[in-house]
């Protein structure tokens, strides 16, 4: 599995918003948002281009434009505060979501939602900020191989080594794209020192 752990100075700023328990959910949100845009740049270093013919105000020239073959798929809830840059960014992606959540007793994931566009032999970036256990993500990534993606990004702000671990082990075949790489997970499955709970802290229900 590839690892890309972001370094731009960039995304220490905005991850630091991020684990600031001052911060506020606006703030938050939007702290968010910004490194969002800074890991889907660096997860579409190798996406597809074609040829396209141009004028420019000058004369004829030949261009690139991204194929229409990229799908993001947020894992709800707190994949929503990734949505911003694959939307912005790129033109023409089409977006899916998959419910999972944790068994607080178990650590064991549970789905109750999914809603996938066709992602066949396309592209898919799975956003999922908390890589903690790696049981919520590695279940979105099973739901999204039933289909014959072409390739797989896994996008989340911070992952722990344990986390990393079970991904790579179980979909070694992924690339994973993280902003930082944690100390550990604490007897309750909380990444340390982590940032608390995503998705209270982006929809201000801590």
């Amino acid at each position: 599995m590839e690892i890309i752990e972001l370094e731009h100075p960039l995304s220490q700023h905005y991850l630091t918003i991020l684990r600031d328990k001052n911060t506020t959910f606006e703030t938050f949100r939007l702290a968010a948002s910004k490194l969002s845009y800074l890991l889907i740049i660096e997860a579409t270093k190798e996406l597809q281009l074609d040829d396209k013919e141009i004028e420019t105000p000058l004369i004829p020239t030949s261009g690139k434009e991204l194929s229409s073959n990229t799908v993001a798929v947020s894992v709800l809830r707190a994949g929503l505060g990734l949505i911003d840059g694959p939307k912005d960014l790129i033109p023409n992606m089409t977006f899916g979501y998959i419910g999972v959540q944790r068994n607080e007793e178990t650590a064991e994931p549970e789905n109750y939602y999914e809603n996938l566009p066709e992602v066949k032999d396309k592209d898919i970036f799975i956003l999922e900020p908390m890589l903690a256990t790696g049981g919520s993500l590695s279940y979105a990534i099973d739901t999204v191989k039933k289909y014959n993606p072409r390739k797989i990004y896994a996008l989340t702000v911070i992952s722990s080594p344990e986390g990393i671990k079970y991904i790579s082990d179980k979909h070694p075949d992924i690339t994973l794209l993280t902003g930082s790489v944690d100390e550990k997970l604490n007897e309750n499955f909380y990444i340390i020192p982590g940032l608390g709970d995503m998705g209270d802290r982006l929809f201000g229900t801590v």
